[in-house]
C-alpha cells in the first residue's frame, strides 16, 4: 500500500505493446515523488484487462490518475469509474461511449496501420513494416525493438467492448488528451472526435502513434498538469 501523499500514477497499454512502453515516462514521474505502476495485462479480452486493471488499483493506498495509451484508453474509460481514481490522461487513445466498441471507433476513421497486420494462431500481429506506421518517427533501431517485443490481442479483441451508461470515466472524472496529429494507427480525426466529446484538456503534439516514445517530454509534462490540478481538490 502507498503511504505518499503523493497521488499514484497507473499506466495501461494498447495493443502490440506492455507495460515497458512508458519507461521513457516513468523515471521522471519517479523523480517528482509519485508512486507509478504499469499494468501488464494479457489483451486476451477486454473484460480480463480491465478486471487486471482493477486488481492493480487494489494495490495502491491513495487518489490514482489512469493514463491510457490507444486501446488502453478503453481500460480506463471502464476502470477509471473506481472512486480512488480522480483523472484520466488519454495518449493517443480512442474512447469509448456507452454501447460502443473500439472498432466501431476505428470504422469510423479508419488508419493505415491495419493493411500491415496478419491474423495467426487467433491473434493479430503486425508485420514488419508496420512500424512505419506505428512508429515512424523513432529511430529504426527503436522501430526495430518495438517489433521485436510487440505482443498481439486476440484477434476480435476491438469488438468485445460495449460499455454501459456507468462504465464511462471520462463522463465524470477530469481529463486530459495528448493528440497525436501524424499517428498512422490511430487516426488524429478519431482523436479529435474523442477529446472534444469528453471535454478534455487537449494538447497537441506533431508525433506518430507512440509519444510516450518518440516525444516523452510532452507526454510527462501533460500528466504532471493533471496531476496539478487534481492535487488541489
Amino acid at each position: 500500500m502507498s503511504t505518499t501523499s503523493k497521488l499514484t500514477i497507473v499506466f495501461c497499454h494498447g495493443i502490440w505493446a506492455d507495460g515497458s512502453c512508458f519507461n521513457k515516462v516513468i523515471p521522471a514521474l519517479h523523480a517528482d515523488g509519485h508512486e507509478v505502476i504499469s499494468v501488464q495485462y494479457g489483451l486476451d479480452s477486454f473484460e480480463e484487462d480491465v478486471a487486471t486493471v482493477k486488481r492493480t488499483l487494489n494495490r495502491v493506498g491513495g487518489r490514482v490518475i489512469l493514463v491510457g495509451h490507444s486501446y488502453g484508453g478503453a481500460t480506463i474509460t471502464a476502470a477509471g469509474v473506481d472512486d480512488r481514481v480522480v483523472g484520466l490522461v488519454y495518449v493517443a487513445a480512442v474512447a469509448p461511449d456507452a454501447g460502443e466498441t473500439v472498432q466501431y471507433q476505428l470504422d469510423k476513421y479508419p488508419s493505415d496501420i491495419f493493411t500491415r497486420v496478419e491474423v495467426a494462431d487467433g491473434r493479430a500481429w503486425m508485420l514488419p513494416n508496420g512500424t512505419e506506421f506505428f512508429a515512424g518517427d523513432l529511430p529504426e533501431d527503436e522501430q526495430a525493438l518495438v517489433w521485436a517485443t510487440h505482443y498481439a490481442p486476440v484477434f476480435d479483441l476491438f469488438h468485445q467492448q460495449k460499455l454501459g451508461e456507468n462504465d464511462i470515466a471520462w463522463k465524470s472524472k477530469p481529463s486530459w488528451y495528448v493528440l497525436a496529429t501524424q499517428d498512422h494507427t490511430v487516426h488524429p480525426d478519431l482523436q479529435r472526435w474523442v477529446s472534444k466529446r469528453m471535454g478534455a484538456d487537449i494538447t497537441e503534439v506533431a508525433s506518430s502513434h507512440v509519444p510516450m516514445l518518440s516525444q516523452p517530454t510532452v507526454v510527462i509534462d501533460v500528466i504532471r498538469k493533471a496531476a496539478a490540478a487534481v492535487q488541489s481538490r
